[in-house]
């Protein structure tokens, strides 16, 4: 993909790689993405979270969706391309540092599951994040103009995509910034301002921390300006999810550090720091 936001974020890293630590922990990045055929599936994944509780195996997930049908799709090819599609935004396996992390946090803030649904799939469909940049500059009560999220998207794919498929990955990304609460309408959408719990504060604090930011470059990431917060809002929501036990969090001389010991294993955090 020619542009990134990921990429851009990273840009003074060697060209990223699968040994990469936040392609490991389920970030993904490449030419394509779910949204050329679907949204970031809301709905779908509401339902699979209240059927399946929090220690569910990957072969638990596949099963109740294509065994048990507890989306309720008519056939199973239906099935089956919702558990891939699911798949691919969330990545259905605890083994994956996102998706755990992702399962433990709706368990305990239904009200922040639809944008840690959208923080989720903007971490791994990168035609989604190329969306980001023209939705979030746009002031609340603006009418969003289709156009701009087409070109965004034709700048980062070049001709890779045809009409019709790009028709559909704006539809798409509308619909899923529509779902996050980030746009409200049917046929004419416009921006409206969405208001981030202190868990979902620590959730895209923790997205920014494992690509490699810290201190107060937490604050000002892509996941951070996904939240529609002022930083020193951000760092006041952030105090309470550390009392709620979600991170930790110190300030001094106008510094801020924030780690993530508390809700991180082990390994993961050797995933993200090294042995060194």
């Amino acid at each position: 993909m020619k542009y990134d936001p990921i990429l851009k974020e990273n840009a003074h890293l060697p060209e990223p790689i699968d040994s990469k630590p936040w392609i490991k922990a389920g970030f993904r990045i490449g030419d394509i993405g779910t949204h050329t055929s679907r949204t970031i599936m809301l709905k779908e994944l509401e339902q699979l979270f209240a059927d399946q509780d929090t220690q569910a195996s990957r072969a638990n997930y596949v099963s109740a969706i294509i065994d048990q049908n507890c989306l309720s799709k008519k056939t199973v090819s239906t099935r089956k391309l919702s558990c891939q599609r699911l798949s691919e935004l969330y990545g259905l396996n605890p083994s994956i540092l996102l998706f755990r992390v992702l399962r433990s946090l709706w368990q305990v803030d239904e009200k922040g599951h639809t944008l840690l649904a959208l923080l989720t799939g903007l971490a791994r469909d990168p035609l989604l994040r190329v969306t980001a940049t023209p939705v979030l500059q746009m002031h609340s009560g603006e009418e969003l103009v289709r156009q701009k999220l087409t070109d965004a998207l034709r700048q980062s794919v070049d001709n890779r995509l045809n009409d019709s498929t790009l028709d559909s990955v704006v539809r798409n990304t509308s619909s899923s910034w529509t779902q996050s609460g980030h746009l409200t309408g049917r046929m004419r959408k416009y921006r409206q301002k969405v208001n981030p719990t202190p868990i979902v504060t620590a959730y895209a604090l923790l997205l920014g921390y494992i690509l490699g930011a810290r201190g107060d470059g937490l604050f000002t990431t892509l996941w951070a300006k996904v939240l529609d917060t002022p930083a020193e809002e951000l760092i006041s929501l952030a105090t309470d999810a550390k009392r709620l036990g979600f991170l930790d969090l110190s300030q001094a001389g106008g510094v801020v550090e924030v780690s993530f010991n508390r809700i991180l294993t082990e390994d993961e955090r050797l995933l993200i720091h090294g042995t060194n």
